[in-house]
């Protein structure tokens, strides 16, 4: 009997410009980390474009999982913030749409994991928020290392993959502020308190998120995958 692979939907992101190599076109995308991991793992990896919110119904009784990836900043507006730094760097039609999605997986009882933003945005479309400006969190380095330790909390999903004590990579700029209700912190940076991962404490609602990145880590560290076939196959 031939088991079916897991539908795992990754939420878009856009370019209105994708640069002289691509013709100045605007592309839909999805970084590839996402996409490799969840291949590697066994899963089956779609995209869900940027789009209606009144179509989030729709896609999400098509996926099993759904992945909300990193990316711009979330706008203030949407926690209830008026803006506190000069930044081009927002995509409110995407902040709208991914909220859509979140509300409808809760809805529908389908899993939910977020990185970096999509960890931040889940957190405010559940009524919490954000810190506008988050100094010493985007590093130089390359992204596949490692530059900042994190403490995850004992006796959770993270701390069986990476252990109490881990080292991660860091590109952001925003950071979680009030936690929403749902939510527990099961990691801070060792270094500044700040929040780096959050579970769900509700029943009804199935949720991880990390702030930094597995998927720049995947294919070089066995950790990093692992968090994404936990995320897959154990949610």
């Amino acid at each position: 009997m031939t088991t079916l692979q897991p539908i795992i939907g990754v939420a878009a992101n856009e370019r209105r410009d994708a640069g002289g190599d691509m013709g100045h076109m605007a592309i839909s995308y999805n970084p590839s980390g996402y996409i490799k991991a969840v291949q590697l793992i066994g899963g089956l990896p779609v995209m869900l474009p940027i789009g209606d919110p009144m179509n989030a119904k729709r896609y999400v009784s098509m996926i099993d999982k759904l992945v909300l990836a990193g990316g711009q900043n979330v706008a203030p507006e949407f926690y209830g913030e008026v803006e506190t730094i000069k930044s081009n760097d927002y995509n409110r039609e995407r902040d709208a749409f991914e909220i859509a999605l979140i509300n409808e997986a809760i809805k529908q009882n389908k899993p939910i994991i977020g990185v970096c933003r999509g960890m931040q945005l889940a957190n405010v479309a559940l009524g919490g928020s954000i810190n506008q400006n988050t100094p010493n969190h985007w590093q130089k380095e390359a992204s596949t290392t490692a530059t900042h330790d994190v403490l995850i909390k004992k006796s959770t999903p993270l701390e069986s993959i990476y252990g109490h004590k881990a080292h991660v990579n860091s590109f952001h700029r925003q950071s979680l502020k009030q936690i929403a209700p749902q939510l527990e912190i099961i990691a801070k940076s060792a270094s500044d308190n700040v929040v780096e991962a959050v579970q769900s404490i509700d029943p009804n609602l199935r949720f991880i998120g990390v702030q930094w990145h597995p998927d720049f880590m995947y294919n070089v560290r066995d950790e990093d995958l692992e968090f994404f076939r936990y995320a897959v196959f154990n949610l």
